[in-house]
């Protein structure tokens, strides 16, 4: 109930804010916080580490994928030209049965990221194991 002053003849009431019950809520809750935040564990992120594959590979065959999203095919010192359609097939075949042959793919700075999935993908469908993205280090 707000306080009554009396100066003068009417009575005028002081319109005041009790701060008590607020310090008392504030108090209240630190309390509750310093209580729960040593229980709260950190949650652990298992991010890969790079490291060396247990073998190298005995063949790299590279995928370049240029600005105009043109494929190109460079496997023993040769290139081919190819599309999306048939790079899986094409590296497949040059393969063969060989489980120690890497896939890197390499993309042009421009090149939309959805082509360079696009080409992952294909080439993970045909059975490909060793599929690797090519970066270039910052200076």
């Amino acid at each position: 109930m707000p306080a009554v002053s009396s100066r003068g003849r009417g009575r005028r009431t002081i319109a005041e804010i009790n701060m008590v019950p607020f310090i008392d809520v504030m108090l209240v809750l630190l309390i509750i916080f310093m209580v729960t935040a040593p229980m709260i564990t950190p949650s652990m992120v298992n991010l890969p580490s790079v490291g060396k594959a247990a073998k190298q590979p005995d063949k790299v065959i590279q995928i370049v994928i240029q600005k105009d999203e043109r494929l190109k095919l460079i496997r023993d010192g040769k290139t081919d030209n190819t599309n999306l359609s048939s790079v899986a097939a094409s590296v497949k075949n040059t393969i063969g049965s060989d489980d120690n042959t890497a896939v890197v793919i390499s993309a042009d700075r421009a090149v939309k990221y959805e082509t360079v999935v696009k080409v992952m993908d294909s080439l993970q469908r045909a059975g490909v194991a060793r599929v690797g993205l090519s970066v270039q280090l910052a200076p």
